[in-house]
């Protein structure tokens, strides 16, 4: 029995408990950095834990297994066997020699390395039954699709390296054309992908069993080029990346993974280059990116999926890369649902007057989730064609679930020629974007500086454009567009 004169107290307690959170809540929206030196020694701890998967010294070489590299010849099965003979063995690496070697849907098991010697290209099949319906992500909603043209799942140590090419053999008349777009081949009464797109979001809204959402032959679904999914340890580095039916590469729940000294060119339809995709750990490095859509794109999942799995892409850092043409340069979203933290994006290059932005944070009340802990410095720009930095928390339907950005930092951002605007945000009063900080930013050459509504916190030090310093507005409702 609750005594009468302390039942007032247990009344209260909901009300405590509500504040308490609320006061947590609001203290984690403080920026968790005083100066530049923090997020540097931050992303140094995670470069630490970032390391690469070490193989068994010994070699297979497909031929051996009944390859044959006249770009003619399927040599799907020559792969299997010669990575299930590597895997059984304690692992090592498979050789792709000299040659063009045509094969279907590769599945890459723990401790193998897939390697490329020089001049070996791996050539995708267009035949859609050479790619196996597996349990797979497409544009962050769970289902049962085709393989990509390298899959994993569940595996641990597997790398793809060497100095050879993988083409996913798509173009505008296979593959691509299924986006619907007159752009890619697509003509009036060919099948395409919309009304299976739409069945697949109807059946992530509906919270069906994934493994119930089977897609595949008569779909039109494309597939990506590598997705290791649920995998651990994974490296990928030295290729050469062509003509992808979709996205590139695209780890799924992995920890632990290597993106290194990759060239990925091609410009068909959502030819992301990079999307890590509710991933831990992720360092990408050295790489050179010339897409059809973002270079790289850091995702969490769509909509319910990805609130419902609830894994944040965290800790990753991105350095060194050259990126051209491209709808942005660093992405985050816009399948963003299970949130993201700690991105760091160090020592990168830009230059394409079809880069639509260099910073780009995309999602919508569809999606939710906390996006917080940016941190960019030392990025050199030529040219870029919409913004610099931009916020978007409209990028698609409206929904219940208001996201949340905060905690961005931009340092040492130089761009020759800006596009249209330096500087755009498009946010929600209820959830404005929190704790912006813009250092040592000279931006050339643009024509609208800034056209912002809702930001908490913004913060400028040294802000050049067009040879002028810029303060930030008083009024935290800022609609400036007049600035020159």
């Amino acid at each position: 029995m609750i005594p009468q004169k302390h039942k007032h107290l247990w009344v209260a307690l909901p009300l405590l408990s509500a504040l308490l959170f609320f006061a947590c809540a609001t203290a984690n929206k403080a920026n968790v950095w005083d100066s530049s030196s923090a997020p540097v020694a931050d992303m140094e701890k995670l470069r630490s834990q970032i390391v690469p998967p070490h193989f068994k010294r010994q070699d297979f070489l497909i031929t051996d297994f009944g390859a044959v590299g006249d770009g003619k010849t399927k040599n799907t099965e020559a792969f299997r066997k010669a990575i299930e003979a590597c895997n059984k063995s304690g692992g090592g690496r498979v050789i792709i020699p000299s040659g063009t070697y045509l094969t279907g849907a590769v599945y890459l098991k723990s401790n193998v390395n897939l390697h490329f010697s020089d001049s070996a290209k791996m050539l995708g099949s267009r035949d859609v039954n050479d790619y196996p319906i597996v349990f797979t992500r497409w544009e962050g909603m769970e289902c049962m699709n085709y393989s990509s043209l390298i899959y994993a799942y569940g595996e641990k140590n597997i790398a793809i390296t060497g100095n050879g090419i993988i083409d996913g053999n798509a173009d505008n008349n296979n593959w691509w054309s299924w986006k619907g777009s007159k752009d890619y081949g697509w003509k009036e009464g060919m099948p395409e992908q919309s009304a299976a797109r739409e069945a697949l979001h109807e059946m992530m809204h509906q919270k069906k069993d994934p493994k119930t959402r089977i897609f595949g032959d008569g779909h039109y679904l494309r597939p990506n080029l590598i997705q290791p999914y649920n995998c651990k340890n994974v490296r990928i580095a030295e290729v050469k990346l062509v003509n992808s039916p979709m996205w590139f590469i695209n780890p799924v729940l992995c920890e632990n993974v290597i993106v290194e000294k990759v060239r990925i060119i091609s410009h068909g339809p959502n030819n992301d280059g990079c999307d890590p995709e509710s991933c831990k750990n992720v360092l990408i490095k050295d790489c050179y990116f010339d897409t059809g859509d973002d270079c790289i794109a850091i995702k969490s999942g769509r909509d319910e999926d990805g609130r419902s799995i609830g894994r944040p892409a965290e800790n990753h850092i991105i350095e060194n890369c050259i990126m051209k043409d491209g709808h942005g340069g660093v992405v985050i979203g816009s399948e963003i649902a299970g949130g993201a933290r700690n991105i760091y994006a160090i020592n990168n290059t830009m230059d394409s007057p079809n880069l639509d932005r260099v910073l780009r944070i995309k999602t919508s009340s569809s999606r939710g989730g906390i996006i917080e802990n940016v941190f960019m410095k030392n990025t050199k720009v030529g040219t870029y064609s919409e913004a610099a930095v931009k916020f978007n928390m409209f990028y698609e339907k409206p929904g219940n679930f208001i996201p949340v950005i905060r905690n961005i930092w931009v340092e040492n951002l130089d761009v020759e020629k800006g596009g249209q605007y330096g500087l755009l945000s498009a946010a929600y009063k209820s959830s404005p974007v929190q704790n912006v900080r813009l250092i040592n930013v000279n931006i050339k050459g643009v024509k609208t500086p800034m056209k912002v509504d809702y930001i908490k916190n913004l913060q400028f030090e040294n802000v050049q454009i067009n040879g002028k310093t810029v303060l930030v507005p008083d009024s935290l409702k800022i609609a400036v567009e007049s600035i020159q």
